[in-house]
């Protein structure tokens, strides 16, 4: 039997009974390093390290730097989440990679990690109560990450990507009928809050949008405004940020009755101005509290909790005065790529699928007219 050439590798059963694979790879870096492989039968080593040979053979290089999976995701959400992504999008990342991830997988050794690890995390967390929405979340986490990984050069594969998630059900909240947005409206004339009420209606604002505005975006002669700013509270503190994504920087036209709404609004703010006095702090907020200073998210939502009751059950969530917005729009045969740029909808898609809903008596007009037509 002829000998094998030096580099080819050789395979020998260890003292403790289990088989071992050893030869030379070359690395990342273009050093020759030189790697065991290990499993429970000759067979399986044998097909491992036939597997190496055949990927260095096409050029693939053995990462150099043996991270675990906790160490590596948390080089990847300070190196390349932290200063790439929106503050909020690294905080839900980080919760997700040590509540989720690292407690299953952070020990293990990010080269080793296998299609089985990252089936069996998905399924421990299905086991445990979370829903199709959360397990696609933490997939998404881990996926990314490994792509990161990958282009870092640290795995030769993405073995995230190989294993397949439930697709969830994306139940869209509950909008306003015409009455009902009525009914609101109506209701909150006397609240100091009604014209964010009203341009939530009528322009679909976001929360964070419209608690981001400022006068210096607002132009009651020209009747436009400018959504140039969303308001969040990121990692225990409120931070003006840029838009959702690049289309939710927008220019909306104001139609009459927000500029009715805004102009009294802002005679409002005067008065609120006067009382306070020197403790007024001018921030150019047109939504501010009584003393000027921003207004924290959560208090907006303590107040539409009061102000919902009118509406009867179930009751609606504020982000669904975006889908009424959108759902009136489109029933008043607005065209959709006008709604998609009033709104700010990254894309079209989100705008008809997730947002345009026909209420049974929508449906029944059209089988009606259908029905006509055909005699």
């Amino acid at each position: 039997m002829s000998r094998r050439a030096n580099g080819e590798g050789s395979i020998f059963r260890r003292q403790d009974g289990r088989w071992a694979a050893s030869l030379y790879v070359v690395t990342t870096k273009g050093r020759r390093k030189r790697t065991t492989l290990y499993g429970r039968t000759r067979a399986e080593v044998r097909e491992k390290m036939t597997a190496l040979q055949r990927d260095m053979d096409r050029g693939v290089r053995m990462p150099e730097d043996n991270w675990t999976v906790e160490g590596y995701l948390r080089h990847w959400l300070e190196s390349v989440v932290r200063p790439n992504r929106a503050p909020k999008t690294h905080q839900g990342y980080e919760l997700i990679v040590r509540l989720h991830i690292v407690p299953t997988l952070g020990r293990k050794r990010l080269r080793a990690l296998g299609v089985a690890d990252v089936r069996d995390l998905l399924a421990r967390l299905e086991e445990d109560g979370m829903g199709t929405r959360g397990v696609q979340q933490v997939h998404a986490v881990l996926r990314n990450a490994l792509q990161s990984a990958m282009r870092d050069e640290v795995v030769v594969r993405n073995v995230a990507k190989l294993v397949q998630v439930k697709t969830p059900r994306y139940d869209v909240g509950r909008g306003l009928g015409v009455e009902e947005a009525r009914t609101l409206l109506r209701h909150t004339r006397s609240d100091r809050l009604h014209a964010l009420y009203v341009l939530a209606v009528y322009l679909g604002l976001r929360r964070g949008e419209l608690l981001g505005l400022r006068w210096s975006n607002v132009d009651l002669d020209e009747a436009f405004l400018v959504v140039a700013h969303t308001l969040q509270r990121v990692e225990g503190e409120l931070r003006f940020q840029p838009p959702k994504t690049r289309t939710s920087r927008r220019t909306v036209p104001l139609p009459g009755p927000c500029v009715e709404a805004l102009r009294a609004h802002k005679a409002l703010q005067a008065a609120e101005r006067l009382a306070a006095g020197p403790r007024w702090c001018e921030e150019d907020m047109v939504f501010a509290t009584t003393i000027g200073t921003p207004i924290e998210p959560d208090n907006l939502s303590r107040s539409w909790y009061k102000v919902r009751t009118v509406l009867g059950e179930p009751p609606p969530r504020f982000h669904d005065l975006r889908h009424t917005c959108v759902s009136l729009l489109l029933a008043e045969g607005a065209p959709p790529h006008v709604v998609q740029q009033i709104v700010g909808h990254s894309a079209i898609d989100v705008t008809m699928t997730i947002y345009a809903h026909a209420s049974l008596d929508e449906k029944r007009k059209v089988l009606d007219r259908l029905g006509e037509a055909l005699g």
